[in-house]
């Protein structure tokens, strides 16, 4: 099994940071990622979530797992929309410029293969990032901040436990498969795209069901030991504000606005080309 995507303590400039300012970061990222539609706003968060990614040090085994689960249900999601919605994009951009026609109802267009580019886009100007949150940002160290910052220490606890659970799906995960294909349940390359799917969807329900499980524990003996009864607590990790998370949060706030100006000087947020 390979390492999992879990916290992994790394002398970066990134790593240095607080984790409120590589949430506050992550927060107005995927907010300008999720409004916007102009391509070169999107171009730029990609290639700059790269850059990001490589600075961290991150290597691709933490993630591999992770990234193909996410490609998968991406592939699925760009496949429905183009299957419920195959002129969306002509709507949008109000041109239909057709460059195959495939049967019946259904022809590429130039305007649907642009917008479904732009989601695609979206997709991978938030991916990165958030992976890079998860596995350069100390749980422990992450809630403490969070409750300086004047947040309700449970719920920094609480954000801090579900990043430390990560991990231990993933494992649940592995588990399962193993034993799922133990059972002559075939999950690899060698079987059909559909009867994968389906195996796979095995894997869904006892993990559900596992997590709920120990989700139950958690609760019960968080209870036991009366957490939070009181107002305050102290914490054995915890990391003051320096320089360089004024400048990463002052930065990315400067984005957020440029970017929202762009998106809507024209007063939509979709660039169109076709014009």
């Amino acid at each position: 099994m390979g390492k999992l995507l879990t916290f992994s303590e790394k002398d970066t400039w990134i790593h240095r940071l607080c984790g409120v300012s590589k949430m506050v970061f992550f927060i107005l990222w995927s907010v300008v990622g999720m409004v916007t539609y102009d391509t070169r706003i999107l171009l730029f968060m990609f290639v700059s979530s790269l850059v990001l990614f490589a600075l961290s040090k991150t290597e691709y085994h933490q993630v591999s797992t992770v990234l193909k689960v996410i490609f998968f249900f991406l592939l699925i999601n760009v496949i429905a929309i183009f299957i419920f919605a195959p002129y969306q994009g002509s709507k949008i951009y109000g041109t239909r410029t057709e460059l195959i026609h495939l049967a019946g109802y259904y022809a590429l267009t130039k305007e649907q293969l642009f917008y479904e580019i732009n989601i695609i886009l979206k997709y991978f100007t938030v991916i990165p990032v958030a992976l890079m949150f998860i596995v350069t940002t100390n749980p422990s160290e992450f809630a403490a901040s969070l409750n300086k910052l004047g947040i309700k220490y449970t719920i920094g606890y609480s954000i801090a436990i579900a990043l430390r659970y990560i991990p231990d799906v993933q494992k649940n995960f592995q588990e399962i498969k193993t034993a799922q294909e133990a059972r002559g349940i075939d999950m690899s390359k060698n079987v059909k795209l559909m009867v994968r799917i389906k195996n796979m969807a095995a894997i869904i329900f006892p993990l559900i069901f596992s997590s709920l499980e120990r989700i139950d524990t958690i609760s019960n003996a968080m209870e036991l030991r009366g957490f939070g009864k009181h107002k305050k607590r102290t914490w054995y990790s915890e990391r003051p504000f320096k320089t360089a998370d004024y400048i990463t949060i002052g930065a990315v706030i400067l984005f957020s606005i440029l970017a929202l100006v762009i998106t809507f000087q024209d007063g939509s947020r979709f660039y169109n080309p076709f014009i």
